[in-house]
């Protein structure tokens, strides 16, 4: 339960159709506290299950939203201000990390790094959230308190790296993780009441790490469930004196 953020809460959840996002949906659906949920899915894209939730919930909203388009995130924004609500919550979830048939996946040495992978993680993991910061930032609650957050990961701290690879979604990570402190910063000067942060789930079991699992310590990959309840248990504790900071599932700060 949300038991810090005002009572009757909104929230958005962008990439709500798999994985961590689905999972907020379902447990933010169910929360008391929570009056208004908007789900965002690819148009044409959303998932029969995050479909299910929204149907035996009323308080779920779909909202077609493509985060790699600008106009798509515009779109989407003014939708969410025509139902005439400011949102509490913000949380970005889109992520990308390997595709379907392999186009794209993880660089083990620079001679596969190309630039259409490059930019093809850069425009999800770090320019969607920071457009959807763009176009949802007055909507974001004036009173009480309301947080802006995104999906990062820890590959993505540049003091943490220590096995190299991965250059592109290090590095889009890395990207997000920037914008997270420089949003911080402004809003610290006109939006005083705006938390911004970038969280770290560990290591889940969603398609975006399946393949990557066989290396993961007994004990370190977290059910989606899991996953989510640590990281709404985060959002629940920060305060403003938090905003800008790269936070872990457990709470505790990870170094840029």
């Amino acid at each position: 339960m949300l038991s810090s953020f005002p009572v009757g809460s909104k929230v958005l959840v962008q990439g709500a159709s798999r994985g961590i996002g689905l999972e907020f949906v379902r447990q933010l659906a169910g929360d008391p506290s929570v009056d208004r949920l908007f789900a965002s899915h690819r148009p044409g894209r959303c998932s029969s299950e995050l479909a299910r939730i929204a149907s035996d919930h009323p308080k779920v909203r779909l909202l077609e939203l493509d985060v790699t388009e600008e106009s798509s995130i515009a779109s989407a924004s003014r939708a969410v201000r025509q139902s005439d609500s400011s949102l509490d919550l913000l949380i970005n979830c889109s992520g990308l990390l390997h595709d379907a048939d392999r186009e794209l996946a993880p660089e083990k040495r620079l001679a596969e790094v190309a630039s259409e992978s490059l930019l093809r993680s850069f425009a999800v993991n770090a320019a969607g959230p920071l457009l959807m910061a763009k176009h949802f930032e007055g909507l974001l609650n004036r009173t009480g308190k309301a947080v802006f957050a995104s999906i990062s990961a820890r590959v993505g701290s540049i003091g943490d790296n220590r096995l190299g690879g991965w250059y592109a979604y290090r590095g889009s990570k890395a990207a997000l993780n920037m914008f997270t402190r420089t949003l911080a910063i402004e809003w610290a000067r006109s939006r005083k009441n705006l938390i911004c942060v970038s969280l770290h789930p560990g290591t889940t079991d969603t398609d975006l790490s399946r393949p990557y699992q066989a290396n993961v310590p007994p004990g370190k990959l977290f059910s989606p469930e899991r996953t989510v309840n640590q990281l709404l248990a985060v959002l629940d504790s920060v305060t403003v004196d938090d905003s800008g900071r790269f936070l872990a599932w457990d709470g505790s700060e990870i170094p840029w």
